[in-house]
């Protein structure tokens, strides 16, 4: 069973399988992402004011009347914008209207017919996928004749919506679902994998799930901050199945963040929290810093088994050797260290291989009988703690929990563990049974 859900993300479905995938496209702000949080009865896509937020392109599962499908959230398609960002996000959306079985064409219905309005259609027409044009921002029943104008983009019967509201958006679901071909693909299994990939800006994140992936699953720009949400991306390798979650660069002081830089690292954070794996990212160009460090120290705190990723290896002035025992040494869960480079995709194939065996120890378990021969080892290798003529005595441990593991050991005095003592059993057992990376919890209990 899993430790960790979340709901309005990647997650099994009764059925085991998707009816299709839904794309929702159109002009900058017209309520893309407010719609595809209506839709889901969730708030995972990120919704600001300004115009522009949405810019890589996120899946999320929607369920209705027991038909379970992909909505797929894009940015706003701007032709008239030559900028290469905004080609980019045009070029995300094109690709969710490739790989949909229909399309949700969303229109602002308070600004009538805009000549974004007419490109996007340009572009659907050609697609040619089922397209079921939606008029937006019609907060009143009285206000759906102003859908009617829309007819002039030549597809079809517009529906009036209030993504806000959430007027005529079961007549908009009951739609999408006769339109969707049924039972498409599985959904996310209960064995996958789940992947966050964590660092600060621009430190690589995005070129590394590409890299990973073989294409262009997402934004990559120079410019900080160009991943604003987190992108869950389903890969199956052989027999493994991994969810790749890339997310926003997490910043110093979260806590005077605001807006849209807030509300992405919050995503981040959460990604962080549904994870079993955090990739913590770290510029080989610029070595190990304390923000990598408080990076790592959320993957710990979110229960996260941990690798260190040295991303942009093809520019280091660091060597290997020298980074590694700094990283063992400074970082509490003692990670494992890869480097990569995503440009020249060196270390990216064993990437996927170092997961695995992180996980496997994540998810394994001690045997009671290792775990207590191993207890009593300790107590003969280090004289444990004493107070008032009383000395800590280890009696019997066993593991009582996986993913991550947790260890209950029963001992004559709690009070008598010691900080250092008990760190000092934690890193022998980390030692012991391969948990390097691994978040351990020990509980010493009165017998």
């Amino acid at each position: 069973m899993r430790r960790k859900n979340e709901r309005g993300v990647l997650a099994p479905s009764e059925s085991g399988r998707l009816a299709g995938r839904v794309a929702i496209v159109g002009f900058p702000n017209v309520g893309k992402s407010t719609l595809v949080n209506r839709l889901t009865s969730s708030r995972a896509a990120v919704v600001h004011e300004s115009s522009g937020v949405t810019r890589d392109r996120k899946e999320l599962l929607c369920d209705w009347n027991g038909e379970n499908f992909l909505l797929i959230d894009t940015g706003g398609v701007d032709i008239g914008d030559s900028s290469p960002l905004t080609r980019a996000i045009a070029e995300q959306a094109r690709a969710a209207i490739a790989e949909a079985d229909v399309v949700v064409f969303l229109v602002d219905a308070t600004l009538g017919v805009t000549t974004g309005d007419e490109e996007v259609a340009e572009i659907l027409r050609s697609a040619r996928k089922p397209v079921l044009l939606t008029a937006n921002k019609i907060d009143d029943p009285s206000q759906e004749l102003r859908a009617l104008e829309f007819h002039r983009l030549g597809l079809g019967e517009p529906f009036a919506i209030s993504a806000l509201h959430g007027l005529g958006a079961g007549d908009l679901l009951d739609r999408i679902v006769e339109l969707l071909p049924g039972e498409t693909e599985p959904t996310l299994s209960e064995e996958a994998i789940r992947v966050a990939i964590l660092g600060r800006p621009n430190v690589g994140k995005s070129s590394l799930l590409n890299a990973i992936l073989g294409q262009e699953r997402v934004i990559v720009s120079d410019r900080p901050g160009t991943t604003r949400d987190a992108i869950d991306t389903r890969l199956v390798r052989g027999e493994q199945e991994f969810l790749l979650i890339d997310t926003a660069g997490l910043r110093r002081k979260r806590k005077h963040r605001q807006g849209i830089e807030y509300y992405s690292e919050l995503r981040a954070l959460e990604a962080a929290e549904r994870a079993d794996v955090a990739l913590v990212l770290v510029d080989s160009e610029e070595g190990l810093v304390d923000h990598d460090l408080s990076v790592a120290d959320i993957a710990r705190k979110a229960q996260c088994a941990t690798l260190v990723v040295l991303a942009k290896w093809d520019i280091s002035r660091f060597d290997t050797d020298d980074l590694k025992p700094e990283i063992k040494r400074r970082v509490r869960q003692r990670p494992p260290v890869r480097a990569v480079s995503a440009k020249t995709g060196r270390g990216v194939g064993r990437l996927l291989d170092d997961i695995e065996a992180l996980f496997a120890r994540y998810a394994g378990r001690v045997t009671t009988g290792e775990l207590n021969r191993f207890l009593g080892e300790l107590m003969e290798t280090r004289q444990p703690p004493a107070r008032a003529r009383r000395r800590l005595k280890m009696l019997y441990g066993a593991q009582v929990q996986v993913r991550p593991p947790r260890f209950r050991i029963h001992v004559n005095d709690p009070t008598l563990v010691t900080r250092d003592y008990g760190y000092w059993v934690e890193n022998e057992l980390r030692a012991r049974f391969s948990l390097d990376g691994v978040p351990v919890t020990i509980d010493f209990i009165r017998r």
